[in-house]
């Protein structure tokens, strides 16, 4: 089954109300088992809570820069054992970090922005995470950043990385949700979810990139090394689009 595309705006407005489960529930109804769930940060523990509660399978990753905090890699090995699943971990092509190690050294994006360090890190490991799924979901919310984040609707066509021949849904349960309530999770991992709130640990932060954030900045406010929130991650731009 799949979602009638040309209805996907008026589905979207139908559950802008809906709980971030009943959400969840109709990707998964809808998409199973080639839906993916991108674990990025400390909301995605919510989204796995639900996920693993309706039953239906599901596929869950993340994305290794190589350069995450130790602390990343303990909070996933926490999820990872709670909830008996598997976190598929997507690394960059070797080649390429060392080719860009190699030409500009390890902290290039200091001089000549993160565009192609993201690219390399981030970018293309997501493309290949995408690319055998007809829907994937996300931790996005409106209040991480109203600049850029202010219109993400619960449930959208991908038009960045789908594309006509092989569309992608893109679903986002937790647009309109205060994540550090919790409600309704695993007391244990409401717990989790509100520690990694209040420490601002997100999983996508690369060592050397994120700042760590001060008491009442933006949850967001460090990443790009302090610099604040920078354009989305984005692939390259497809021929005659």
């Amino acid at each position: 089954m799949a979602l009638d595309l040309s209805t996907l705006a008026s589905i979207a407005a139908a559950y802008t109300s809906r709980a971030p489960q009943d959400i969840l529930a109709l990707a998964l109804k809808e998409y199973s088992p080639e839906l993916g769930i991108s674990f990025s940060g400390a909301e995605d523990v919510v989204l796995v809570d639900m996920a693993a509660k309706i039953g239906a399978p599901f596929k869950v990753f993340t994305l290794d820069t190589g350069r995450l905090h130790p602390e990343t890699y303990q909070f996933l090995e926490k999820v990872r054992t709670h909830y008996g699943i598997t976190i598929q971990a997507m690394f960059p092509q070797p080649e390429a970090v060392q080719a860009l190690v190699r030409e500009k050294g390890l902290f290039s994006f200091y001089v000549d922005g993160h565009k192609e360090c993201c690219g390399i890190r981030k970018v293309e490991p997501l493309m290949r995470a995408l690319a055998p799924l007809r829907a994937w979901v996300t931790g996005q919310r409106k209040d991480q950043s109203p600049s850029t984040r202010a219109d993400v609707p619960v449930i959208q066509l991908d038009r960045t990385f789908g594309t006509p021949e092989r569309p992608l849904v893109k679903f986002n349960p937790l647009s309109f949700w205060d994540v550090e309530a919790g409600v309704g999770l695993h007391p244990r991992a409401r717990r989790a979810v509100q520690r990694a709130a209040r420490s601002r640990l997100h999983l996508h932060r690369l060592r050397a990139l994120h700042a760590p954030t001060n008491p009442g900045q933006h949850e967001r406010a460090g990443r790009c090394g302090g610099r604040g929130n920078q354009e989305g991650v984005r692939p390259p731009r497809r021929s005659g689009r």
